[in-house]
């Protein structure tokens, strides 16, 4: 994995989107892999200033995103799709039938990760795939514990997990307990993979990432066998990692 420092979280948000935008430009139909949350919200800021100010064209692109919760509807201000449409596609002259979501219908909907799984398949698989970590390091809604194997389907959310998005509700009872998400090898297919990291709430997961081995109970330790992995993070995130011995900065 390749690291990168930078000074905040606007730094890293801008230096995403720089990374998104030559992506692009270097090839018009990219299939770009996007996350939602907190993290990259920055990221899509910048991606809309640069289509106002520089005009760079998402005509040809196609974006698939990693996660949607299960139970609300598309027009739910705290569902995926209404986030993806408020906080970029909106925006950009991306083609609404070329932005994806996974979705399934209930808990019990199998075939609607087998349907995803074809249509990324059906698109040539994804150039580059924009990824967070959760604080107890889950990628996409892969929470700790699942297989590597995974492909897209529906996952029981952590009490963690779900907690930290509370904040995006009402009331914690509002939360989703499931949602569907890209599965662990299905991301893992992705030609190039961009994890953000920022915050001081992020620095012991990422130094977790750094220094341990690979295993299930950590999902995002698998990048570490990925050939093409960049990791940006801000300082605040980087904290505890620059001060252990051994470390990547040593």
């Amino acid at each position: 994995m390749k690291l990168i420092e930078v000074q905040n979280y606007d730094e890293m948000s801008k230096l995403a989107a720089e990374i998104i935008i030559e992506q692009v430009q270097t090839k018009t139909n990219s299939v770009l892999g996007l996350a939602t949350g907190g993290t990259p919200v920055g990221m899509y800021q910048y991606l809309m200033k640069d289509f106002t100010q520089n005009k760079t064209s998402y005509e040809q692109v196609i974006t698939l995103n990693l996660d949607e919760y299960i139970g609300l509807d598309k027009d739910n201000p705290q569902s995926y799709s209404y986030f993806m449409k408020e906080h970029l596609f909106n925006h950009i002259n991306i083609p609404e039938n070329q932005t994806y979501l996974p979705s399934a219908k209930s808990v019990h909907d199998e075939e609607a990760g087998r349907n995803y799984e074809k249509l990324i398949e059906s698109v040539g698989g994804i150039d580059m795939q924009i990824l967070g970590i959760g604080e107890n390091g889950h990628i996409g809604f892969n929470e700790p514990g699942t297989s590597f194997s995974s492909t897209t389907g529906i996952v029981k959310l952590a009490d963690s997990t779900r907690e930290a998005n509370a904040r995006y509700f009402t009331k914690m009872e509002d939360v989703p307990t499931h949602a569907i998400s890209m599965g662990i090898s299905t991301i893992m297919k992705s030609q190039q993979i961009v994890l953000l990291v920022s915050g001081v709430k992020k620095a012991p997961i990422l130094n977790q990432l750094f220094q341990t081995d690979v295993n299930e109970n950590l999902p995002a330790s698998i990048l570490k066998k990925h050939p093409d992995v960049t990791v940006i993070a801000d300082q605040e995130a980087l904290s505890i990692l620059k001060e252990k011995k051994g470390s990547v900065f040593s």
